[in-house]
């Protein structure tokens, strides 16, 4: 729950140089895996959101699914990509601290897991929208708002 990436003021969030760290590695994550295309995403004071595009092909492979209709997602998993860019903001985080003075953190940054949710039409899409871009106006309803943080 620590505010590691900014400060939300105004309705709006301001990064700090760790929150610019963070955006640095989300804007590379591209570059890593060539299939990835970023979407809408908000940094906030203690979390992310993002809508990642997954421009893999998706083909049948008979090995793995005896029905070809079914097909197979070839593109980068998911997890791959969300393990990748945790590892490398907390590797630079760990450095900010031991060389910029930054927060240090116990134990670990990143909660374990992640939220993942398929975005089906356009309705969904444009509520989803809504939400990340609507995050710091929002921020004071927000599950990961901390009162005693601000």
């Amino acid at each position: 729950m620590e505010h590691f990436f900014g400060h939300i003021e105004n309705e709006e969030m301001i990064l700090n140089d760790a929150g610019k760290m963070i955006d640095k590695w989300w804007q590379k994550v591209p570059d890593k895996f060539k299939d990835i295309e970023l979407d809408v995403y908000q940094i906030m004071p203690n979390h992310f959101h993002a809508i990642v595009i997954n421009n893999g092909s998706v083909r049948a492979v008979p090995s793995v699914r005896p029905n070809p209709i079914l097909g197979e997602h070839m593109g980068s998993p998911l997890h791959s990509v969300v393990q990748w860019f945790k590892t490398m903001t907390t590797n630079e985080y760990i450095r900010g601290v031991k060389t910029l003075g930054w927060q240090p953190f116990d134990k670990k940054m990143w909660h374990r897991n992640y939220y993942e949710h398929i975005i089906r039409n356009q309705q969904s899409y444009e509520n989803i929208v809504n939400y990340i871009i609507n995050n710091p106006r929002n921020w004071q309803s927000d599950r990961f708002f901390d009162n005693s943080r601000g």
